[in-house]
């Protein structure tokens, strides 16, 4: 079984852990003054989605990642509920920062309410989690102010002596940013963006440098075409697929389905298998809406990761199209 330790926590988790957003249902990002649009994964079966979660840990998956915007809460509801019983067994990350209303259905973004609310923030996620205590817990805003981060730092430390996290880390795409937080005592991963076309070397050497664990969303999954359509209230509905970009990009995955798809892997399975490959500290996190799309995606661990020489000829593809 595929094993990685998050960073200086020494916490062992399988190399895959599942993304959990999927199974937070419809919600909507609604900031004030701008036009609201949906932000979840369109609808959801809440017997199926637990029953996904249990189909992972019957796979050796331990690690779940979730949020509280995801679902406005949903998700962490349902994978409290999926994992009771089974706490001792799993490592949970979850996220915060940004203004929940459970009630309405939205999530907002609002900085200044970050440090203020941190403390409530973790006793909803606790909550709803159905445990004392979360192992990663991660802030969710990317952007953040780094100065500010390093004083939200110090109320986390408070709440790792509190006994509330044992961990924490930060969602961000910045690298400088990441740099600054990764020092902190009890930080352990920093969550970016990485997938068979798009590396990021600079986080990577982050995570390196302080002995962090890299945990990444934005797998590949192959499944998707020009022609590809969602339902209004996923997110993924205002994805272009026919728009220049996109089209590269379908390209990209077309010329390098054969070597992800080598040994009898599906493309998901490969993707998984070239970020493994890749780097030894990344987890990657797909994300799930049934039973099928975890046993796929578990079922990549008995693969285990690309051979060096099939990591380079899929970086030399995509170098194709960059230049």
């Amino acid at each position: 079984m595929l094993k990685r330790t998050l960073g200086k926590s020494k916490l062992e988790v399988s190399a895959l852990g599942m993304g959990c957003w999927g199974i937070g249902g419809p919600w909507t990002w609604a900031q004030p003054g701008d036009e609201p649009f949906p932000a979840g994964w369109g609808d959801t079966d809440d017997d199926e989605s637990i029953r996904a979660i249990h189909a992972a840990l019957d796979m050796g998956v331990n690690f779940f990642d979730t949020a509280a915007n995801y679902g406005v809460g949903h998700s962490e509801v349902i994978v409290g509920r999926a994992l009771k019983g089974k706490r001792d067994k799993v490592i949970i990350a979850t996220k915060f920062g940004h203004i929940v209303n459970e009630e309405k259905k939205t999530v907002h973004g609002d900085p200044d309410q970050i440090i203020k609310n941190v403390r409530t923030d973790v006793e909803n996620s606790l909550r709803r989690l159905q445990t004392d205590n979360i192992d990663i817990y991660q802030l969710h805003a990317g952007d953040y102010d780094p100065k500010l981060a390093l004083e939200l730092q110090a109320v986390l430390e408070e709440l790792v002596s509190a006994g509330r996290i044992r961990w924490y880390g930060w969602s961000t795409d910045v690298v400088d940013s990441a740099r600054e937080f990764a020092a902190g005592a009890h930080c352990a991963s920093i969550q970016f963006r990485l997938n068979v076309i798009y590396d990021n070397l600079e986080m990577r050497k982050v995570c390196a440098d302080f002995d962090l664990a890299g945990i990444n969303k934005g797998i590949l999954t192959g499944k998707f075409n020009s022609t590809s359509k969602f339902p209004e209230n996923d997110i993924r509905s205002r994805e272009n697929f026919s728009n220049p970009d996109a089209v590269k990009r379908l390209k990209i995955v077309d010329d390098i389905r054969d070597i992800l798809t080598s040994n009898g892997r599906t493309m998901a399975q490969g993707a998984l298998a070239y970020i493994w490959a890749l780097d030894q500290r990344m987890i990657p996190i797909p994300g799930f809406k049934s039973v099928k799309q975890v046993t796929e995606n578990a079922g990549a661990m008995q693969f285990g990761p690309l051979t060096d020489s099939q990591v380079k000829d899929v970086q030399a593809i995509v170098a194709i199209f960059k230049v």
